[in-house]
């Protein structure tokens, strides 16, 4: 029997800065510690109840619960210690997306419009800008630092830290996901809107040449707004507001084929 109130609430919301790294944490910590730490916690209960029982003068033996909850218990402990360095990295990725998704919340007061945490095909877009210079899509990499030489050098192939290559390549990874943002801005609107990969080191030191910063923008967040002021207009505000619609509509439908 269908139920007889529905929710006020028209669309689903768009999604916030860090959504997935949020999820990825919640997804590790219910399937690979809270099992285990449940079972460590219900047999040493039952453990405890046999001592109990033994203390008593009870018949039954605490030897078999006590050898089932050291093993729960040990499990419990090489999970929580194996796990410890992902949800640390995951928590640092987080607070990054969250730390540049407020600075870039900012920009409305600049004519544009953000979007974070766009889904797509076992990838996400960390946030899109859509203003007065265009589309842009803007990956966040937050990244320890090192004691020294914490440097970040680019020269529109390359991206070095402290002088050496990194072992991820975040370029072909911005450039490969504003190509996929293109393609599904084309294949909603059926118009060709140009998209630009940005890719930005929170609390770094960013190192690059006019001429690696073309294509694609290797930057610290504080810088961005003054790259996109001296870019020249490129999207006027039907424009603009054609794009947000379609793209806000994609995240939507993405967020209802998930139920």
């Amino acid at each position: 029997m269908k139920s007889k109130v529905r929710t006020p609430l028209k669309d689903k919301p768009l999604r916030q800065a860090g959504q997935s790294l949020r999820e990825e944490r919640e997804r590790i910590l219910e399937d690979k510690f809270v099992p285990w730490a449940f079972g460590a916690v219900v047999t040493s209960a039952m453990a405890g109840y046999e001592w109990f029982r033994f203390k008593m003068q009870l018949p039954y033996s605490p030897w078999t619960l006590t050898a089932l909850a050291s093993v729960a218990v040990a499990i419990a402990t090489w999970r929580f210690f194996a796990l410890r360095p992902v949800m640390r990295r995951l928590k640092l990725g987080l607070q990054g997306e969250l730390v540049v998704g407020q600075y870039l919340d900012r920009l409305h007061a600049d004519g544009y419009q953000v979007f974070h945490d766009i889904q797509g095909q076992n990838f996400n877009l960390d946030h899109v800008l859509i203003g007065p210079a265009g589309v842009f899509t803007v990956e966040t990499k937050t990244w320890n630092k090192p004691h020294a030489d914490a440097k970040v050098t680019f020269d529109g192939e390359r991206l070095q830290i402290g002088g050496k290559e990194v072992e991820r390549d975040p370029i072909t990874q911005a450039r490969a996901q504003a190509a996929w943002l293109r393609v599904q801005l084309r294949e909603s609107t059926g118009r060709d809107f140009d998209v630009r990969p940005v890719i930005v080191f929170p609390g770094w030191y960013v190192e690059a040449t006019y001429a690696a910063q073309r294509k694609l923008w290797v930057l610290e967040p504080k810088a961005l707004p003054t790259f996109l002021s001296n870019e020249p207009p490129s999207l006027n505000a039907e424009d603009r507001k054609l794009v947000s619609y379609h793209l806000s509509r994609m995240v939507r439908a993405a967020e209802a084929n998930k139920d």
